[in-house]
């Protein structure tokens, strides 16, 4: 069967994490994303422990990519990304705030030769306002935009998701947003342009706590209690007791029924004026009980529970391995490798990113540059292009 979207060509100038995520994504459901790098190629090859041209990182967002590497200062650059850029169905870049504009590649200056082209410029803190041109991190869109105090530790000190949360993030509103556009497109015609920021990503995702914040003058409550992690006698296991009777069960569970007939808390809004306490007694009940032996009981007692997993723990879990929530895959740089199944995707990802340059001259024929002008821009270093060939070896 054919992919959704087959057929459709997408320019992406994107680099690091954010924008090569959203196209990722289209690459996954059938789009030709030619990945414009330069011509030392995209950040993202540097993060973390390089192998070859390639970090886990750059793995993991850009496989089912071609890669066309050149210099947009360069006169051939320019005309080869104006010609693929009006031939493009969707344009994504990634650059400061004005920066694509300077490239001779903003907006106006797409839309003028492409005017159903949809835009989607993808930064730190969007295109207006007083951070607009100021540099950002996941890290520092996660203290800006309150998540790290919000997800502070039992000390009261900010914690940092260890993940590049808000980048991921970007990438799946950018993903909607994109597709979105290009659904009304096809209906009704028109292209569009997006800004798709960091901040705003980070915003959106956190919509629920910033009122609650505001509900709550700024303090930081649990939605029912008992609920979060607890450690046990030889690890952790996290507890959902969401429904009335889960507070009993609990207590009961874990060998502390008296705490459950207290009279200052009957119900679970009682329960939240009280969250301290509480957690301060079953945190000590807790760990009397092997981690086994807790889950045991609280499923017994029909309380949802789970334990606190490695990613080795994941990996070999029953469960994981049945529903295919990952395929093993033979990459170039890092060998056999663990490529998480995207939800909903047509395939699991080939865990196979394009070397930098590897389809210039591919790309470049496709677009209607004869053999003589490549060859000649390629001598010049307006552009590169990579010797090596990127297969994919499937090996579960």
């Amino acid at each position: 069967m054919e992919k959704a979207l087959s057929g459709i060509k997408v320019f992406d100038a994107s680099q690091g994490i954010a924008g090569p995520h959203a196209t990722f994504l289209l690459a996954l459901h059938g789009a030709d994303v030619m990945k414009i790098e330069p011509l030392e190629g995209d950040w993202g090859r540097v993060l973390g422990r390089k192998v070859g041209e390639e970090t886990i990182h750059y793995l993991a967002f850009n496989s089912g990519k071609r890669s066309i590497a050149l210099d947009l200062k360069s006169k051939g650059g320019r005309e080869a990304a104006l010609k693929l850029a009006a031939q493009a169905d969707i344009f994504i870049e990634s650059y400061r705030p004005g920066v694509i504009g300077r490239l001779g590649l903003g907006y106006e200056e797409v839309r003028r030769i492409n005017p159903d082209i949809i835009y989607a410029s993808v930064s730190g803190y969007g295109q207006k306002g007083p951070n607009t041109a100021a540099p950002a991190t996941d890290a520092l869109i996660q203290a800006y935009s309150g998540m790290m105090k919000m997800n502070h530790a039992d000390d009261g000190r900010p914690h940092r998701n260890g993940m590049i949360v808000i980048d991921g993030l970007t990438g799946l509103y950018a993903y909607q947003a994109i597709s979105t556009a290009l659904i009304k497109r096809l209906r009704f015609g028109g292209g569009a342009y997006l800004d798709i920021s960091l901040a705003q990503a980070a915003a959106a995702f956190q919509a629920a706590k910033i009122m609650e914040f505001v509900d709550t003058g700024g303090r930081t409550t649990p939605l029912y209690v008992p609920a979060g992690m607890y450690e046990t006698a030889d690890d952790y296991v996290v507890i959902n007791g969401m429904r009335p009777n889960h507070f009993a069960a609990v207590c009961k569970a874990v060998d502390c029924e008296a705490l459950a007939q207290d009279p200052r808390w009957p119900t679970p809004n009682d329960r939240l004026k009280y969250t301290k306490e509480i957690n301060e007694k079953l945190r000590e009940a807790f760990k009397r009980f092997a981690t086994t032996d807790v889950i045991a009981r609280l499923r017994d007692a029909d309380v949802m529970v789970e334990g606190v997993k490695t990613y080795g723990d994941w990996l070999e879990d029953p469960h994981a391995t049945e529903s295919e929530f990952y395929h093993w895959v033979e990459t170039k740089g890092f060998g056999r490798m663990p490529i998480a199944t995207v939800p909903g995707a047509p395939e699991c990802p080939s865990g196979i990113a394009p070397h930098i340059g590897e389809h210039t001259r591919e790309i470049l024929a496709d677009a209607g540059f004869d053999a003589d002008w490549i060859d000649t821009q390629i001598k010049s270093g307006a552009f590169a292009e990579s010797q090596h060939d990127s297969q994919p070896v499937p090996v579960s």
